[in-house]
């Protein structure tokens, strides 16, 4: 009896859990592609400026870093900017259009570190009317309900041998 309450416990946390999935990714997908809209202009800003000296971006990258002190934080950074501009738009490309199995299975393009922070940040749970999140909701408790079925049915399962060892 005290299984079955566990297990549909986990089943219940499991279910919470992965409902929420669809709603998080539309709200973390919106963040990456403002993000992605606001260094674009920054990278295209940069590619004007090397383009008006007649620089490409690695030349103009060269340039600033051997200009002094500044040039060289500011070349770092803005390698961080273009590398950045890069990822997200990787990730804004895999995500934008995709259905909710493509999300699921494109979920490394959700984990962005700063997005996913400021983006769980402002997420409100929900409850999920939506037929994804129906869906999520059914196979997040199938999940968590079999991983304690199995984690305890394995504890039970090693009890006994050593029981049996013992004896």
């Amino acid at each position: 009896m005290i299984f079955r309450a566990i297990a549909i416990a986990g089943g219940l946390v499991g279910a919470a859990g992965l409902s929420q999935f669809p709603d998080y990714s539309q709200q973390y997908t919106q963040r990456l592609s403002g993000a992605v809209d606001e260094l674009s202009g920054v990278v295209a800003q940069f590619d004007a400026d090397a383009a008006g000296l007649g620089l490409n971006r690695d030349e103009a990258l060269e340039a600033l870093h051997a200009g002094g002190r500044m040039g060289e934080a500011r070349a770092i950074s803005m390698g961080y900017v273009l590398e950045r501009h890069q990822d997200l738009s990787r990730d804004l490309a895999a995500l934008e259009g995709s259905t909710l199995a493509g999300k699921i299975l494109n979920a490394k393009h959700l984990m962005d570190l700063e997005l996913a922070h400021k983006t769980w940040a402002d997420f409100k749970p929900a409850l999920p009317l939506s037929q994804a999140g129906l869906i999520l909701t059914g196979l997040g408790f199938l999940a968590g309900y079999g991983v304690l079925v199995g984690m305890v049915s394995g504890l039970a399962r090693l009890r006994r041998r050593r029981k049996s060892a013992q004896a």
